[in-house]
């Protein structure tokens, strides 16, 4: 397994758990950036506030989990794809809404390019009005 291959399956274990950026800034750059065509992140330009943001995420969908479903690296290009699902259910407090009590199951991509060893952006791929409309926020 390549050292970028190592650090992006550390970063998005870290990330995908809630760890926020205290468990994620060890495998990225200080000024690493975010970018996504989704509505719920579109204010968000760091990877530091998206990792961030995760972990909110987990506090108001306590079980939320995901399924690694492929994990490709591009040496060449040096970046990372990563394609998951993630399932929860909006049970606690602190989302846009009060609890729904409804579930979504949603795929996303992570693309992570490398500057050296660090990630230095990410892009995320998602079809976040699926995943709002399942929850009951839209």
């Amino acid at each position: 397994m390549s050292t970028i291959t190592q650090t992006a399956d550390q970063f998005f274990k870290a990330c995908e758990t809630g760890q926020g950026w205290d468990g994620c800034s060890g495998f990225c750059t200080a000024d690493a950036t975010f970018s996504a065509q989704a509505e719920p992140l579109a204010e968000i330009k760091t990877l530091r506030d998206y990792t961030e943001w995760m972990k909110g995420l987990l506090t108001f969908m306590p079980n939320g989990r995901y399924e690694v479903k492929s994990f490709a690296t591009d040496e060449q290009r040096r970046n990372v794809c990563a394609f998951g699902v993630f399932s929860a259910t909006h049970t606690g407090q602190g989302g846009p809404l009060p609890p729904t009590g409804r579930s979504t199951t949603t795929d996303y991509v992570y693309v992570m390019q490398f500057d050296g060893g660090k990630i230095c952006h990410m892009v995320k791929i998602w079809n976040a009005s699926w995943a709002m409309k399942e929850l009951g926020w839209a």
